[in-house]
């Protein structure tokens, strides 16, 4: 007996120990979108649905940003999704580091984009831990809203990639990546347009109208 309490003891101590080792979540995959297409109330509403996620997972100690780009408008300069989300590392959910800086991330020379970063379907969870549905899944939601060139740059062709800055649910158009890397590309953060800024527009390309979620780091 005082065997059998000395190890379930030392299970409870070691299962402490991996918990309190596991680096914090500062990635994830918005578990549900705004409701509202791509209208997402801009940077600003974006970033507080990231936190307040992140609030409610147990992780709102930290600075969140989604991951997003703008164009110019108004006086105001483009905006780099890449520019917004610190320096590195990020982990998700269950610890796993998706990538350790922005070079990493992006790919940004030809060894980085060859290995890639750790942005797959197993690993892009939500603040919940849970999965995302992939290709093959019903329904299909691996459209992540992100308006971004595959370095993490805004465009620069005065097209509309972003439904007018994420403030438009009907005209215009949003760029996505796949979070799953499968189905038309397997960039994570650049694929494809959707089909328009509403609701309906997104699920009809795949989507749900879900972004990614970083924790401002290594500043």
């Amino acid at each position: 007996m005082r065997i059998l309490l000395f190890a379930l003891s030392a299970m409870t101590l070691f299962g402490q120990a991996a918990q309190q080792q596991r680096p914090p979540m500062t990635f994830f995959v918005t578990s549900v979108g705004m409701g509202n297409g791509a209208n997402l109330g801009g940077l600003a509403g974006a970033d507080a649905h990231c936190q307040k996620l992140a609030e409610a997972a147990g992780a709102g100690g930290r600075t969140w940003r989604a991951y997003l780009s703008t164009s110019p408008a108004d006086g105001k300069p483009a905006v780099n999704a890449r520019d917004r989300i610190g320096k590195g590392p990020w982990h998700n959910y269950r610890g796993t580091m998706i990538a350790r800086d922005l070079a990493h991330l992006h790919g940004d020379t030809l060894e980085l984009a060859r290995t890639g970063n750790l942005i797959t379907k197993n690993n892009a969870l939500t603040e919940k831990g849970e999965l995302v549905n992939g290709v093959g899944d019903k329904p299909n939601m691996h459209d992540i809203l992100t308006g971004t060139q595959p370095d993490g740059r805004a465009y620069t062709d005065g097209a509309d990639h972003t439904c007018n800055n994420w403030t438009s649910n009907g005209a215009g158009s949003a760029q996505v990546g796949h979070h799953d890397r499968n189905g038309g590309g397997i960039s994570w953060n650049s694929v494809h347009a959707t089909r328009g800024c509403s609701q309906e527009n997104l699920v009809s390309t795949g989507g749900a109208g879900l972004f990614y979620c970083f924790a401002v780091t290594g500043n």
